[in-house]
């Protein structure tokens, strides 16, 4: 494509706007998993986390429409959606030391990698249909979406030290994503038909509520546990 065209510079535009405007639910994740890292490590798992992922949904775009016909695939992700919402509702253990830290940062690279890999699953067939088939274009796009992820989820970190409520919400919108998939997989849509609208959204209020209640039951058995520990 010309790149002094005005056509590429439109699909170009339309490229970033649906991956910022698809990417909301990644930057919670990503400010979520870095949350309980020191400032600097906060800084390098989202820089690194955001970049990896974004490399990773450039790969996953070539191949989406046929990964989407795969049945249990979107179960699989319902699943793995659930677990990282109630992980990342549990405390932090509070445990000091560089490689503590190091570990941790891994860890939150690891856990913003498989959210965005699960997660992107629907969104990737926006932004490929922008892309219109060129993946040169496409590559750019995506590229140039990485800083804007990066400052949503810096901006998000921010909110939650003020307000720790968006903590839970960012656990409950994972849950309710997972409900969505669940509902939405070829091999529930094979059996069962298209479901209607309110029976997904049924199924994602359910998931956010298992993943919120499941989250805060496994925090009390933890300071249970904790205090005992502490008084033996």
């Amino acid at each position: 494509m010309d790149l002094t065209s005005g056509a590429f510079w439109a699909a170009l535009g339309s490229i970033i706007l649906a991956n910022v405007v698809l990417s909301g639910d990644n930057a919670v994740v990503i400010a979520l998993a870095a949350r309980s890292l020191p400032p600097q490590q906060q800084k390098k798992a989202i820089f690194w986390g955001s970049g990896a992922a974004i490399v990773m949904r450039i790969v996953l775009t070539l191949i989406a429409v046929e990964m989407l016909k795969w049945p249990w695939l979107k179960v699989v992700g319902a699943v793995l959606l659930v677990y990282i919402g109630v992980s990342l509702l549990q405390e932090d253990e509070g445990e000091g030391g560089e490689a503590h830290e190091a570990g941790g940062m891994i860890a939150a690279i690891r856990t913003i990698l498989v959210a965005d890999l699960v997660m992107s699953l629907d969104n990737v067939l926006a932004v490929a249909a922008a892309a219109k088939g060129d993946n040169v274009l496409l590559v750019i796009g995506l590229a140039v979406s990485i800083p804007l992820i990066i400052f949503g989820s810096t901006l998000l970190l921010k909110v939650m030290e003020r307000f720790p409520i968006i903590i839970t919400l960012g656990a409950a919108l994972l849950g309710f994503l997972a409900g969505e998939m669940l509902l939405t997989d070829p091999a529930v849509t094979s059996r069962f038909g298209e479901l209607s609208h309110e029976v997904v959204n049924g199924a994602g209020a359910v998931g956010a509520v298992l993943v919120v209640g499941l989250g805060m039951w496994l925090q009390r058995r933890a300071r249970a546990r904790a205090e005992a520990a502490e008084q033996a």
